[in-house]
């Protein structure tokens, strides 16, 4: 299915019955089902599900039984993209959504969230700790069913205020689908990992 092409059909008809304007959202179940198609398939099980009621409010779809949190799509963004992390990135996300909810652009949440860091009010991992996207196109997903086909996954391991020099990684890609590091010697440094697609 086309998710933008029915969003914006849907749009429409909300702006001209109510004056408001929301994303179909799909149901609970297909939310989880393509939520947790980043994770590792031996934790997709047991991962909380977080995703959208039918007000567009992020809420707990599924409560977990391991260390991921997954994410479903945002039925109002552009394209498909979930994303799975450990729990212990969660107060990092969870206060990167409220500030962005506050209408704080990218540059000022990087800013806030650097600060709190600092100033030991915002806790980041003590290790090496992973996210992972599944993302692409928004005609990948099939919103009745939940079902991904033909993704992209990447993969995010944050370590905090780590350099070029503390781990030896490039600062930006020096091959194709090879590691680097991002944001180097800032609470948000991470390495990059976008493995080449099969296709190519």
């Amino acid at each position: 299915m086309m998710k933008l092409a029915n969003n914006y059909i849907i749009c429409l008809l909300l702006l001209f019955v109510t004056g408001s304007c929301y994303g179909q959202i799909p149901s609970k179940e297909a939310q989880i089902r393509s939520a947790v198609m980043g994770a590792p398939e031996d934790l997709r099980d047991g991962a909380k599900v977080l995703g959208y009621d039918s007000d567009g409010n992020l809420v707990t779809l599924r409560p977990g039984k391991n260390e991921l949190i997954c994410i479903a799509d945002n039925p109002n963004s552009d394209g498909f993209n979930a994303a799975c992390y450990h729990v212990d990135l969660e107060p990092f996300m969870a206060r990167g959504r409220e500030l962005r909810k506050n209408g704080l652009s990218p540059n000022e949440i990087f800013d806030a969230r650097e600060k709190e860091v600092q100033a030991g009010t915002l806790k980041m991992p003590e290790s090496p700790t992973t996210l992972h996207i599944y993302y692409g196109s928004s005609d990948i997903l099939n919103d009745e069913t939940g079902e991904v086909t033909g993704g992209n996954y990447r993969a995010v391991v944050y370590i905090p205020y780590a350099t070029g020099a503390s781990t030896g990684l490039p600062l930006k890609p020096e091959v194709a689908g090879g590691p680097w590091l991002m944001d180097p010697g800032t609470h948000r440094a991470h390495i990059m990992i976008t493995p080449i697609k099969k296709d190519n």
